[in-house]
């Protein structure tokens, strides 16, 4: 069996992920889908993206962190020094799912056969943190939410499949 490797994370129009170590936009819907994608598959991340959860690991997942620290150690998850060495670690399992941050995705790209996107329809020229350029040539768009409006920030969004051709 080979493990799909897939991406998954809301992004602004300039490739926006992050700033100080909060998401750009705390969409609900975005959240709901989130959890509904990654429920009950292994989650792969780095350690800042790990330490910016409030409450740790979250459930229901396992939590893969991957940091240069062997010694760091944290409730509910697992280490792993390298994204390869992490990869590894799901080889029995259906789906993985990367969630960041910006060099965890940068390195899995070249991994990854699928890509859940929320593309959210505004800049973010503050961002500190980046998504990788997406190369259209190597993408096909599976499948396409119709647009919505987050009530809370006004911002729109939608919900795109990006799966390798």
């Amino acid at each position: 069996m080979t493990t799909r490797i897939s991406i998954i994370a809301a992004v602004t129009r300039d490739g926006g992920l992050g700033h100080k170590g909060n998401l750009l936009y705390r969409i609900s819907d975005d959240m709901k889908h989130f959890k509904a994608v990654t429920m009950g598959k292994p989650i792969i991340m780095g350690r800042k993206t790990f330490e910016s959860f409030p409450n740790g690991a979250l459930p229901g997942r396992r939590n893969i962190v991957v940091t240069s620290n062997a010694s760091y150690n944290a409730p509910g998850i697992e280490i792993a020094t390298s994204l390869n060495e992490a990869i590894n670690m799901t080889a029995t399992s259906d789906e993985a799912m990367i969630i960041g941050g910006g060099e965890i995705y940068r390195q899995a790209m070249p991994h990854a056969s699928r890509i859940y996107l929320t593309q959210i329809d505004a800049d973010a020229p503050d961002a500190d943190t980046r998504f990788p350029e997406i190369d259209a040539t190597q993408w096909d768009v599976t499948q396409q939410s119709e647009a919505a409006t987050d009530p809370r920030s006004g911002v729109n969004y939608r919900f795109v499949t990006l799966d390798r051709k």
